[in-house]
């Protein structure tokens, strides 16, 4: 989990693969009219994320086998509805700095997401909780690195 940018895909697809397991990326079960409206630069409400969050929750649930899915779930109320799927569900929150966040977002291509909407992930990213099983990690660190400890961290779950 964590803000567009923070590397969810690609260390999800990673992070997959060592561990064994299926990968998928929230991104692609959002609606077309959601991904335009991203791209057009405007945020997505809460209700704008609820069919998406529900889709989410009902595929994982679907995957009893477990799956490592690159999702933002950003609020704790989205979290707690992508429960409803699998439960227990293990977050891993991809800490990094506004600014990195903002030069890989820029030099991204082929994805819908705009750097103007950077703000208002940061501005909507509620932290995990204590009562939250789960981790956060420094996202900035070498991607091997950054890998090697993920994995660490899920399999001791």
């Amino acid at each position: 989990m964590g803000v567009a940018g923070s590397g969810k895909s690609t260390v999800g697809t990673l992070l997959a693969h060592r561990l064994g397991l299926t990968f998928a990326d929230a991104d692609d079960f959002h609606s077309e009219q959601a991904k335009a409206a991203m791209a057009a630069g405007h945020p997505l409400t809460d209700a704008d994320r609820a069919p998406w969050l529900s889709r989410l929750a009902e595929w994982l649930g679907s995957q009893p086998e477990g799956v490592v899915l690159a999702c933002s779930a950003l609020k704790r109320s989205y979290r707690d509805v992508l429960r409803t799927g699998a439960n227990p569900l293990f977050f891993l929150e991809l800490a990094v700095e506004e600014d990195v966040v903002f030069q890989r977002v820029r030099h991204r291509s082929a994805h819908f997401m705009p750097t103007s909407l950077l703000g208002s992930q940061f501005e909507t990213l509620e932290p995990l909780q204590p009562d939250e099983m789960g981790a956060v990690v420094d996202a900035s660190r070498p991607l091997e690195e950054l890998i090697d400890v993920a994995a660490g961290i899920v399999r001791s779950q």
